[in-house]
């Protein structure tokens, strides 16, 4: 009896220990299933985290060589010189000088994105915010220190606007009178120099114009086309006289790019081919044409 006992008891140990040794070659196979798809699963997806990585490096790569790149000109101008540059309907920079880069900008096979900014600040922003300038300016040895020129694409005079009933009509009559400018023109470096003279600067022409409306001012001088704008838009209370009757020089417009751009040529080529073709006077056509 004690035989069968042992001898059961022994079985029953013995099978104990093969379901013990079955059960932990099953765990360490599924352990090792667990491990494998574990593994698999870590580098899959530090591939795709890799493969996402450079894909996201390369999309701002190229959005920072689109926005930086050689083929953006950031211009800068001062939407405040009609028919030159003006604010449009739709809110954003139009006129002839906007008209004339963006042209240039196809011929330069380059995408032009326009800044409206204060006068005074264009050529400080040669650079450093802008590539570029245009904005009705002229040139003169001062600028010509700080930034090069292009070819000049437009020959002007300064005209002097004033009211109506006026009896200003000579250079004589502008001395110790209060005369009105936009700040850093040619207008402004003629006033100061007019003896007696009070000058009055602005960051807008149109801002002088209305000081002149409203007798703040004796007399505005600023360029022959704006000047015939505003006295179209008040037309019987102010007049634009003739610079010739002022001895006002003729002064000449040109686009203003850094110091020793390559632009420089390029440019001036794209100007030229405009002239060439066309396009340059059907856009004076457009813009200036109509004023009288």
């Amino acid at each position: 009896m004690k035989k069968i006992i042992a001898m059961t008891l022994a079985a029953v140990m013995c099978a104990a220990a093969l379901t013990a040794c079955g059960s932990d070659a099953a765990n360490a196979d599924v352990q090792s299933t667990v491990s494998e798809t574990q593994s698999a699963s870590t580098e899959s997806a530090s591939t795709e985290a890799q493969e996402t990585q450079a894909a996201s490096e390369e999309s701002a790569s190229t959005e920072a060589e689109t926005a930086d790149g050689d083929n953006v000109l950031i211009v800068g101008t001062n939407a405040e010189f009609p028919p030159f540059e003006y604010v449009g309907d739709d809110g954003e920079p139009d006129g002839f000088d906007i008209a004339l880069i963006k042209a240039i900008g196809e011929k330069l096979g380059m995408e032009v994105q326009v800044e409206n900014m204060e006068f005074n600040s264009l050529i400080a922003s040669i650079g450093t915010k802008i590539d570029a300038v245009i904005a009705g300016m002229t040139v003169t040895e001062e600028r010509a220190a700080a930034v090069d020129f292009s070819d000049t694409y437009y020959e002007a005079v300064q005209s002097v606007i004033v009211p109506a009933d006026s009896d200003i009509k000579a250079a004589a009559d502008l001395e110790n009178k209060t005369i009105g400018v936009q700040l850093d023109t040619t207008g402004n470096f003629i006033a100061d120099e007019i003896p007696g003279a009070t000058v009055q600067a602005y960051n807008k022409g149109a801002d002088a114009v209305n000081d002149l409306i409203n007798g703040r001012v004796d007399a505005v001088i600023i360029d022959t086309n704006p000047a015939q704008v505003f006295a179209q838009q008040f037309e019987g209370e102010l007049v634009a006289l003739d610079g010739a009757d002022f001895d006002f020089e003729a002064e000449y417009y040109a686009i203003a790019l850094p110091k020793g751009s390559d632009l420089v040529e390029k440019v001036n080529q794209a100007i030229a081919d405009l002239k060439a073709d066309g396009t340059f006077d059907a856009l004076v056509a457009q813009y200036i044409g109509e004023v009288e």
